[in-house]
């Protein structure tokens, strides 16, 4: 079978920087498994996986406009250290925090006794990025996968029978 979108796949990865430093890996892992075409994965890699097929193996490098994006300075703000009234921060603690445009992750990159300073750049953005994958399974999705958008276990259905709900806490 063949990738399309809408296919469950399964696959093993290692994701890196250009200069080769290993940011994530299933390796030692069970495998990934995923429901193409939902945005579970970065679209560079959905894109690479189109068309390949069980126990294909492939590096492909994605751009930081098809990863993460690219980094945006107006993300990076000072905020009076007041605004953590009563918190013990430090560099490296991410926090939700509500903006004109919804709620957004910042992480703390820097702190003084009077200010803070947060970035709301996802980690990786601006960062061109390379996976080696190997394709381990590719399946149809069922009926019920593509109607909740994410792929179900074997074993159990996350639906309750009578009302056909989906439980988050059974994947």
């Amino acid at each position: 079978m063949t990738i399309t979108s809408d296919s469950v796949v399964t696959l093993h990865y290692t994701v890196s920087t250009e200069d080769g430093t290993t940011l994530d890996s299933s390796e030692g892992k069970s495998p990934l498994v995923v429901l193409l075409g939902r945005r579970f994965l970065i679209e560079g890699l959905e894109d690479a996986l189109i068309g390949k097929s069980k126990s294909d193996s492939f590096n492909v490098s994605v751009t930081p406009e098809k990863a993460y994006g690219e980094r945006a300075d107006e993300l990076v703000q000072t905020v009076p250290r007041s605004m953590f009234e009563g918190m013990d921060v430090e560099v490296g603690m991410s926090f939700r925090a509500t903006t004109p445009q919804g709620e957004q992750s910042v992480i703390i990159i820097e702190t003084t006794d009077e200010e803070v300073v947060v970035d709301g750049n996802h980690p990786l953005a601006g960062i061109p990025l390379t996976f080696d994958v190997e394709v381990v399974d590719v399946r149809e999705a069922t009926k019920e996968e593509l109607e909740h958008g994410h792929v179900h276990q074997a074993e159990s259905s996350c639906c309750d029978p009578q009302t056909g709900e989906c439980s988050e806490d059974k994947h």
